[in-house]
């Protein structure tokens, strides 16, 4: 294709172009398969046929966009067009100018929405807008927001939406094609014909662990606290269905605004305090089954210490709860005897295993708790040959520790160079950014998300062959996340076929209607 340097597309993604061209498209491909290279086709394909317009790719976060631009600036001639970053950092007047003098504009969301809202540019000019990470393109998030003034401001408007997975309900996926007027969707997974020939052996390998008899009696204890606090919602009229710890958060929402539109309803108080410590043990109980010992004794060590600043009248009425109390104790013994939870056995003989049949061992360990990562990191730093760091979001609000964008950056950078060999991540290295390609993936725990799922798993098996570990501790909550993500992902398949099938009929009509206006 005129205008590309360095690098040559593949026929999948030839035949995703062409749909793109023509249509506003949502192109759904694992991660690490290619799909800003269909949107540089597309971005070349578009200020070519409309000289002197714009193109806007968006990402979710700053270091997204930065390697949006990178990738564009490394495959298009210089002279192409002039291409710059919108981020908050820059000052609003300046970025007005460089809207004016821009050919292609790199940025997140918040920062354009935000531009528009005050009316310091307009959309008329974009022939092209691309929104990366296209499943976050519901409810209020600003990617709504834009497609629809795109849509009333273009003269020549081209959408197409960028995911690894939409989802698996066919109504999420309904929504975002709706929110960018999508036309046509292109989907292409690991077992796609055209993708495969393309793709490395993944081998997959599901660890099972025993769920240790000497944490039974803990489990058993903060369960009954737990049915305990969901029998008052019950009794006190405000919960009618299940109890999983989604329901318990949503209950908690409801409740809080029922309490601030009917002023102090005793009722409606004391229920709020139920479902709030019932929320707690619900996540007790998942460190308890899934996590480290040592996370869930931080925990509930954090539960005492909010009762002590006398912060909720809850938390002291939970804490000061003997059959509390004998878990918190029970757990401070057995991790005075060096006890932990079997998975971190299985982690440190997984790493002993792989790093002998390949010296040159890359992994990613990914897990949905910060403290979990944290304590991993720890604990396999001591084993010969590893450096170990983790690699987790910004710090957070509630005083949680974090790593700003400059250190994620670093820890990326060294775990590229090989000064660290193995990653131990949360959610933040799912998504999108540039991590080098690695031998091993472990899932510390399954998740119930299809489309965490699948960004996880992207990781590896694109240009070598890779593995993908699971660890899932029998008896508990990992066993019934396992089947839900697998569900989902045949879910997801089905739902997109649906809905592409839907598109073509919607497209017939049209066809149909304007025959007949002819």
């Amino acid at each position: 294709m005129e205008f590309l340097e360095n690098i040559s597309p593949r026929s999948y993604q030839k035949e995703i172009f062409e749909t793109c061209k023509e249509k506003n498209c949502l192109v759904v491909l694992p991660t690490g398969l290619g799909k800003t290279l269909v949107a540089l086709m597309l971005t070349i394909e578009r200020m070519k046929s409309f000289p002197g317009e714009k193109v806007l790719f968006l990402a979710p976060t700053k270091p997204l966009a930065e390697q949006h631009l990178k990738y564009f600036k490394k495959n298009l001639p210089e002279l192409f067009g002039e291409m710059q970053l919108f981020t908050g950092t820059v000052k609003a007047e300046n970025r007005k100018k460089i809207w004016q003098t821009t050919d292609i504009i790199f940025s997140t969301p918040q920062c354009i929405a935000n531009d528009l809202k005050k009316g310091m540019y307009h959309l008329k000019d974009v022939c092209l807008l691309i929104e990366d990470e296209a499943h976050r393109c519901i409810k209020n998030y600003d990617y709504r927001y834009i497609a629809e003034k795109y849509r009333e401001q273009s003269l020549h408007p081209r959408i197409i939406g960028l995911t690894a997975s939409p989802g698996s309900e066919k109504s999420k996926i309904k929504e975002i094609c709706k929110n960018l007027s999508i036309e046509e969707v292109e989907l292409r997974t690991r077992d796609s014909s055209d993708v495969k020939e393309h793709l490395q052996e993944l081998e997959f390998e599901k660890r099972m662990v025993d769920f240790p008899p000497e944490f039974e009696d803990m489990r058993h204890i903060l369960l009954k606290l737990f049915n305990d606090y969901v029998s008052e919602l019950r009794e006190r009229k405000v919960l009618f269905g299940p109890a999983s710890k989604t329901d318990l958060i949503n209950l908690q929402k409801k409740i809080s605004a029922t309490i601030m539109s009917n002023h102090k309803n005793f009722n409606y108080m004391q229920g709020a305090s139920a479902c709030a410590q019932a929320v707690k043990i619900q996540h007790a109980l998942e460190l308890l089954e899934t996590q480290t010992l040592e996370g869930f004794y931080k925990y509930l060590k954090g539960l005492f210490d909010q009762a002590s600043k006398k912060q909720s009248k809850g938390v002291i009425k939970l804490v000061s709860k003997p059959e509390f109390n004998f878990v918190y104790s029970q757990a401070n013994e057995l991790l005075a005897k060096n006890f932990e939870h079997p998975k971190m056995q299985e982690i440190i003989e997984i790493i002993k295993k792989e790093k002998q049949s390949n010296p040159n061992l890359k992994m990613i360990i990914f897990t949905q708790f910060r403290e979990t990562a944290s304590n991993i990191s720890k604990r396999i730093n001591e084993l010969q040959g590893i450096k170990s760091k983790i690699f987790i979001g910004q710090a957070k609000k509630d005083g949680t520790e974090g790593l700003n964008q400059k250190q994620q950056k670093k820890v990326i950078e060294e775990f590229s160079e090989g000064k660290i060999n193995v990653l131990c991540a949360t959610c933040i290295a799912e998504e999108g950014l540039d991590i080098p390609e690695v031998n091993v993936v472990v899932f510390y725990e399954p998740i119930p998300s299809a489309i965490r799922t699948i960004q996880r798993a992207g990781r590896t098996a694109r240009l070598m062959r890779g593995k993908l570990i699971m660890l899932i501790t029998k008896k508990t909550r990992d066993e019934a996340f396992f089947y839900v993500s697998k569900s989902r992902e045949k879910k997801m398949k089905t739902a997109i076929e649906s809905i592409k099938e839907d598109l073509s009929k919607k497209d017939s009509i049209k066809i149909e209607v304007q025959k007949k206006l002819e």
